[in-house]
């Protein structure tokens, strides 16, 4: 399976709040999205980044807040379908996309793709489906980027039916075979958001990536086992669960270097891999 890494867009923030004693200047964190293109099922991604619906949505308060404590720049050529265009895909191309969770900067561009299965664990949506303002801006959630179809179109990962990791992603165990070939495997990252959902990917000549979203927001959180910012523990999920997820891929980073643990906003690690 060919896997392309891109990004739509990015957000600042300082980077002290990300990485326990970090600086204080304002740092790019970059919204990734990958496409997978899968000889049976076609082109699927993970995630879409930002879209110029983010700012549709963000134009009053208290949506507005969300827009001024991350601030966005996204290019017209950034846009997740003008990615596909310029590698020859269209929009109605893509048959799945595949939803770590619901916060803004992953799910802007949902409604882009039309003929699009939507995949992501039950409880991310269920965290997220009676959500209301203000509550839903404090949890990264803005209620008019899914789709109206969306609920028709989705088939949320079947829970009953978990597989075992291979040994390499100790201590991470259990997965979900997405595609039935074990080219995609979603793992539960708790800890973030409700029902953060991690991707096991395959790709050309046996490359091992692990998607792991928000999991962890820079490389150095991961290779180091450092914490953000307490004052983040308020916007997470589960402060006790995150903690447990970041160590996890501490030590699965240290014990297997050859699988590629991509952070959805750590700009250094998708200078690696991003597509230009």
């Amino acid at each position: 399976m060919k896997i392309t890494i891109l990004q739509a867009g990015y957000c600042t923030c300082p980077e002290h709040l990300a990485l326990h004693g970090g600086a204080w200047r304002g740092i790019p964190f970059p919204a990734m999205f990958a496409l997978f293109e899968h000889p049976r099922f076609g082109p699927m991604l993970f995630d879409t980044g930002y879209s110029y619906r983010f700012f549709d949505e963000t134009r009053f308060v208290p949506e507005r807040l969300y827009r001024w404590l991350t601030p966005v720049t996204l290019r017209e050529d950034q846009l997740a379908v003008n990615q596909l265009a310029a590698r020859g895909l269209k929009p109605s191309d893509v048959s799945r996309v595949f939803i770590s969770h619901f916060h803004a900067d992953h799910i802007a561009a949902l409604a882009d793709f039309n003929k699009a299965t939507y995949v992501y664990l039950p409880q991310a949506y269920e965290s997220v489906l009676h959500s209301h303002r203000p509550w839903a801006v404090a949890r990264g959630f803005l209620p008019g980027l899914v789709p109206d179809n969306f609920e028709a179109r989705s088939v949320p990962v079947d829970v009953n039916r978990p597989c075992i990791l291979p040994s390499e992603f100790t201590p991470f165990v259990k997965g979900y075979d997405l595609l039935g070939d074990e080219s995609l495997v979603a793992v539960e990252l708790p800890g973030h958001a409700a029902g953060q959902m991690g991707l096991v990917a395959r790709g050309v000549e046996d490359q091992t990536y692990f998607f792991v979203a928000d999991a962890a927001w820079l490389a150095p959180a991961i290779n180091e086992d450092r914490l953000p910012h307490a004052v983040t523990n308020l916007l997470f999920d589960d402060p006790k669960a995150y903690r447990a997820t970041l160590s996890g891929l501490h030590r699965l980073g240290m014990d297997h270097p050859d699988v590629h643990l991509i952070p959805s906003h750590c700009a250094e690690t998708l200078a690696s891999f991003v597509t230009p």
